[in-house]
């Protein structure tokens, strides 16, 4: 009689080979898995930047007693300054999450080569991009923009900060692109540029304190201080600011003045105690909710 197979022997055959197999795939496809994605921060996200970030300028001739005058200025500038500085530490979080993956997928390299080329980093490599980019892509001290601000712009009532949202008297050079000086020395082609709100006039400044060969001097002073875990602060960043005016070293020391007479290196408290906060968002809507109780006219 020929003998036939077991049904239960040909079961347990089946599971064997057939678990194998599974094992084998599986394996493959764990080999094969691509890097997992790193979520780009909500506060890079454009559509997430609140309303009261692109309001109008105020108008800050109606103040005739100047304390009320500083404190209107200040109150409307820093909610912005610390916004734009929050968003440049979101992007510095996720260049150092970059940083440690082995690969990147094209969005990623697409989103550090932006970055790259807006700050002026040159480099071959990732490692050379990222190692630049961590050098430039930082937080600038409120103290130091409140000061600048309030210099440069008359407080907030000079003529390129009423009719063109410029704070800090940043240049540009294609025709049409700005303000016309009216004391612009002859042979001159420089604008005073023109932005959409004065929130974009400090996201540039802020770009260009980050990016500019002139101020390598301000940064360098910055990443001393975060060497030893300080908080970069205004006073000391000023010192990099001698070609920021022909007035040299007197307009760093008229900066410095500034920031100690209106006590404004408590804003750069402020912006870590934000920087450090889980919703540093909320916290801005409020200070927005209470200078608008204070000031509105």
């Amino acid at each position: 009689m020929e003998s036939r197979p077991v049904p239960a022997l040909i079961l347990v055959a089946v599971l064997v080979v057939g678990g194998l197999a599974a094992g084998f795939i599986a394996s493959q496809v764990e080999f094969e898995r691509p890097t997992p994605k790193v979520s780009e921060p909500q506060l890079l996200d454009t559509d997430a930047i609140p309303g009261w970030a692109t309001a109008p300028l105020p108008d800050f001739t109606q103040y005739s007693v100047v304390s009320e005058k500083k404190d209107a200025f200040f109150g409307y500038l820093f909610p912005r300054i610390a916004l734009a500085n929050l968003r440049i530490q979101a992007a510095r979080d996720y260049l150092e999450q970059l940083s440690n993956k082995p690969e990147l997928n094209e969005e990623e390299r697409k989103w550090l080569t932006t970055r790259a080329t807006r700050l002026r980093v040159d480099g071959e490599t990732t490692e050379d991009l990222v190692s630049g980019l961590e050098r430039r892509m930082h937080i600038i001290p409120p103290s130091l923009v409140l000061a600048q601000a309030a210099n440069e712009s008359a407080w907030g009532t000079s003529r390129f900060a009423t009719q063109g949202n410029n704070l800090f008297g940043q240049w540009c050079f294609n025709p049409g692109c700005g303000l016309v000086p009216n004391s612009r020395p002859a042979g001159m082609t420089h604008e005073v540029e023109v932005f959409e709100s004065p929130y974009r006039s400090i996201r540039a400044y802020l770009t260009n304190l980050n990016r500019h060969n002139a101020y390598q001097n301000l940064r360098e002073r910055r990443l001393a201080l975060l060497n030893e875990n300080r908080f970069p602060d205004g006073i000391n960043l000023a010192g990099g600011l001698q070609s920021y005016s022909e007035r040299g070293q007197a307009y760093v020391e008229e900066i410095r003045s500034m920031i100690r007479v209106n006590n404004l290196s408590d804003y750069d408290q402020r912006q870590q105690a934000l920087s450090a906060a889980e919703n540093p968002l909320e916290k801005l809507d409020a200070l927005i909710s209470d200078h608008r109780e204070r000031f509105s006219n």
